[in-house]
């Protein structure tokens, strides 16, 4: 029974989001069988894709940011009109004064929605929103805008998912491949009313399918359009590009080659990144005029195209159009240091910060032997020995961290400011990594004493509000059962109190190591 505790443990946290608290025996069913409990989930494609009621597409959604800026614009010019003739000029170093752009004004307001608590704010607390205040005790808050809304609404359907389903092995997948091809909701007011949708419509239908499916619409897709500043980029010698005096914006196709695909060290030359770049001048999407197409949609402008055959790593490109691009990214995914780059960030994720070499090999030889089929990826992840042998030493990320608290307790959100408050003051904020190489993927990056304070101090808030109504030996039970380890045991055992014990289990290697 140890032996397949331990195992089961292992499906549950490597591959998974932990065990669901209450009765729903998950790790009685992961340990009849560890490895078809995990690729059960494999087989259902369909329950990759996420739809929930409200969940808009992305040209819907651009349209919305294009008319929430022209209501924004049009209040602005009445108030403007509107204000007495003697009025004092604002002073130049007010915030107001300082921050009159649209762009500005809408991402503070996004900003102030999900932002840290700081001052007299509320202190966090997790897995639900908080009691309300009396009658009075405070001002009445502002309605939300559709940006915040849009965003809110996206955050609330991926953890409801995350928190509910059986093992999570595939909402693990979407959340590794939406950090691989991240964008940011911090860019501005299209990325973050786009960040779901981009998860949704680029990343979820191609997690079992091909690499170069995926990467296509990754790259396609108007948020990383607008994230990595493509529609910015104009072929020198285009008719756009010659009008408007205006050149290659090179974000873009950097990253594809750096971090989408060859990875660093991959074989290309800054001239490879200038020749991507050419190629896929014209990618863009459309504004909120509509002249190209239907505005926020993903659209190719002819004229902004660098005319003529590209070389790109080695190889000439003749063709004309938006099929220059597209073929190029295609041969990008085949590429041998594609594989191995995936295949090493992959293993990465799932089993060790050091990759077991053999791992690497195998799932890079997969990956080519299939053309990019990311279910063979997986599959053979499940299959492989190493990934059961080796040792749950990997610190789990803070959103992994407060989804497997949840679903310990079983407290399915219905409201996300809690879960994104906690995911800023630790320092993964949803949607929104530092940098277009995503969130860090090594135990180092969360181990930081202040990391793990914060941890605390959130696992200690879980255990004041629910810790009286539960034992926290009987709950150890349904996260590990004979795979806990006598420690934690002991250490739940001599807790001072019912909370503290609850508080003692949420930062248990059990509970935050995978």
């Amino acid at each position: 029974m140890a032996r397949d505790s331990q195992a089961a443990l292992v499906a549950l946290n490597r591959f998974g989001f932990g065990a669901r608290g209450g009765a729903s025996g998950d790790l009685v069913n992961a340990s009849s069988d560890p490895r078809g409990f995990v690729k059960a989930e494999l087989s259902r494609p369909n329950g990759v894709l996420l739809e929930a009621p409200g969940l808009q597409s992305t040209p819907q959604l651009g349209q919305a940011v294009f008319a929430y800026q022209d209501q924004v614009k049009q209040a602005r010019e009445a108030a403007k009109a509107a204000a007495p003739a003697e009025t004092p000029p604002a002073d130049q170093n007010s915030p107001l004064r300082r921050n009159l752009s649209l762009n500005a004004a809408a991402e503070i307001t996004g900003q102030m929605a999900d932002a840290k608590p700081t001052g007299d704010a509320p202190k966090p607390e997790t897995m639900q929103p908080s009691v309300a205040a009396p009658p009075g005790a405070k001002p009445a808050p502002q309605p939300l805008n559709v940006i915040q809304k849009t965003f809110r609404a996206e955050a609330l359907a991926r953890l409801q998912r995350a928190t509910l389903v059986e093992c999570g092995f595939t909402e693990r997948l979407v959340a590794f491949w939406s950090n691989h091809f991240c964008i940011s909701a911090s860019k501005g007011e299209l990325a973050r009313i786009w960040a779901g949708a981009f998860e949704r419509e680029a990343i979820r239908p191609h997690v079992l399918g091909r690499f170069a499916d995926m990467l296509r619409a990754v790259e396609q897709h108007p948020a990383m359009l607008f994230f990595l500043d493509n529609q910015q980029s104009f072929g020198p010698d285009s008719r756009a590009g010659q009008n408007r005096k205006r050149g290659l914006n090179e974000n873009l196709a950097r990253e594809i080659m750096e971090l989408h695909t060859l990875g660093v060290g991959g074989g290309y030359t800054q001239g490879d990144v200038t020749s991507l770049a050419r190629i896929i001048t014209g990618w863009t999407f459309a504004g909120r005029q509509g002249q190209l197409g239907v505005p926020g949609s993903f659209v190719f402008n002819t004229n902004a195209h660098q005319p003529g055959p590209q070389v790109l790593l080695g190889k000439t490109y003749d063709q004309a159009g938006l099929a220059q691009g597209e073929v190029a990214l295609a041969d990008l995914a085949r590429h041998p240091s594609t594989a191995r780059f995936i295949a090493t960030k992959f293993v990465r994720h799932f089993v060790a910060d050091e990759p077991p070499p053999a791992l690497v090999a195998r799932l890079r030889d997969v990956f080519v032997r299939t053309d990019g089929d990311l279910k063979a990826l997986a599959t053979t992840l499940v299959d492989s020995d190493e990934a059961w042998k080796a040792p749950l030493t990997k610190l789990r990320s803070p959103y992994d961290f407060l989804v497997a608290s949840g679903r310990l307790l079983a407290r399915v959100p219905e409201d996300p400011g809690a879960y994104l408050n906690n995911l800023n003051l630790l320092g993964q904020p949803l949607w929104s990594p530092p940098g277009p190489n995503g969130f860090p993927d090594s135990s180092a990056a969360w181990a930081a004493p202040e990391g793990i304070k914060l941890r605390l101090d959130i696992a200690a808030q879980i255990g004041a509000r629910l810790g009286n109504n539960i034992d926290s030996l009987d709950l150890l039970e349904f996260a590990a059962a004979d795979a806990a380890s006598a420690e934690t045991r002991r250490t739940i055992e001599r807790a001072e109190s019912r909370q503290q014990a609850l508080a003692l289990l949420l930062m248990s290697p059990e509970m935050q190591r995978r």
